[in-house]
């Protein structure tokens, strides 16, 4: 039986933040789509402080791909080290640490380690898990400088929100309709066009271009992870509007003995340099923080009130 070749990555950055700081962003896993362009979402199943298990998704050579992980939290010594539980194909085993180095008054050093093996150990597997690594651990490193970076600033450019309905139908129409996005440019105005592809079930690619309150449109690609058990749909936009550096959401279905309570919740990362381009000289981050809210509300409560409808008129019809 051949043994399986174990292959190394490392990778630094110095951040001008402190370690502290650093830390905290990595510790926080529910806050890695906002800030790791790879990551589409993380499913938190347990975590006690300092062991963390977790369902990731992730985009990986334009692929989607999601695994199992399981972390170790060592908030004294600076250092995270996590293990893939149920590692995606070819890969049959991936882990590695973060550390945290103190590097003076206010500054660190990140450290990113991997080990992993390949199926067989076959050449272009390997390669493609190389590639995969090396892209998304400078882009991880890169945006999590920059995150780190503004973290004073960093609340304020972050915002969380939520909009809500009321159906007086089963939920499971509701989440039909928002499960159905390839036909939402005959159902919802705003939408112009709107491609799904879903080669894995559940997984959907998403592009899509809105028109806004003013008449513009904008073309925007995500990432949609269905759960229709639960009537939840997470997505991540991989291509946003610039005023934001990232944008992460999610429709839920809340059912009681009455009907369904239909839920959007929207999370952001504003893109502080494009505040005033966007916005015209003089803007600042309130402003934005305002036009986002309405701009974002605005469409996912049309979309909600037409689910809404969608779901009472196929009752009533019945």
């Amino acid at each position: 039986m051949s043994v399986q070749q174990v292959h190394r990555t490392s990778y630094s950055v110095d951040v001008n933040a402190p370690p502290g700081v650093v830390y905290g962003l990595l510790a926080d896993t529910t806050r890695w789509p906002l800030f790791f362009p790879s990551v589409i979402h993380v499913e938190r199943l347990d975590f006690d402080g300092s062991q963390d298990r977790f369902h990731i998704w992730v985009t990986a050579n334009g692929t989607v791909r999601s695994w199992l992980s399981r972390r170790t939290l060592d908030a004294p010594g600076l250092r995270i080290d996590f293990r893939q539980e149920v590692p995606a194909a070819p890969v049959v085993s991936m882990g590695g640490s973060w550390i945290v180095e103190p590097r003076g008054t206010g500054r660190s050093r990140l450290v990113l380690l991997h080990d992993f093996a390949v199926a067989g150990d076959r050449p272009a597997d390997v390669e493609w898990t190389k590639e995969a690594t090396d892209t998304n651990s400078r882009a991880q490193l890169a945006t999590l400088k920059e995150a780190a970076e503004r973290w004073t600033r960093l609340d304020g450019l972050m915002l969380s929100f939520e909009d809500s309905v009321r159906v007086n139908g089963p939920a499971e129409l509701v989440y039909q309709f928002l499960y159905g996005a390839a036909d939402w440019p005959e159902r919802i105005p705003h939408v112009a066009r709107a491609t799904v592809t879903e080669d894995e079930p559940g997984v959907q690619l998403l592009s899509m271009d809105t028109v806004t309150a003013d008449g513009s449109a904008h073309t925007t690609e995500s990432v949609r992870v269905c759960f229709p058990h639960a009537g939840r749909i997470v997505y991540k936009q991989t291509a946003t509007p610039a005023l934001m550096a990232a944008h992460t959401g999610e429709w839920s279905l809340i059912p009681d003995e009455r009907g369904v309570t239909a839920v959007s919740q929207h999370s952001v990362l504003l893109r502080e340099e494009a505040v005033e381009r966007v916005l015209g000289p003089g803007a600042d981050l309130a402003a934005a923080r305002r036009y986002v809210r309405e701009a974002l509300g605005r469409n996912s409560t049309a979309t909600l009130g037409l689910a809404r409808r969608h779901a009472e008129t196929a009752v009533r019809t019945l």
